[in-house]
């Protein structure tokens, strides 16, 4: 894709904030009990596991874990 975009000053209309319900890597931790599957992922979004839980001394898979927890409990909560 090597056409530029062009940009105006018009309104983009009403703008709704949504929190970022998400867990940041920090609060990424092993907690339930397992069970395993198979799954593809992304190359980059395992790369960006890869090196995050090496920035925080763990493992990505318990990351991965972790981040599909928190989004379960969420959707529980609604």
């Amino acid at each position: 894709m090597n056409k530029q975009i062009q940009y105006s000053d018009e309104p983009i209309g009403d703008i709704e904030l949504v929190s970022d319900f998400l867990p940041s890597p920090d609060e990424l931790a092993l907690k339930n009990e397992q069970t395993k599957i198979t799954i593809s992922l992304s190359s980059e979004s395992v790369a960006y596991f890869k090196e995050a839980a090496k920035k925080h001394h763990m493992q990505y898979q318990k990351m991965i874990r972790q981040l599909l927890d928190e989004y379960v409990a969420q959707q529980k909560r609604r």
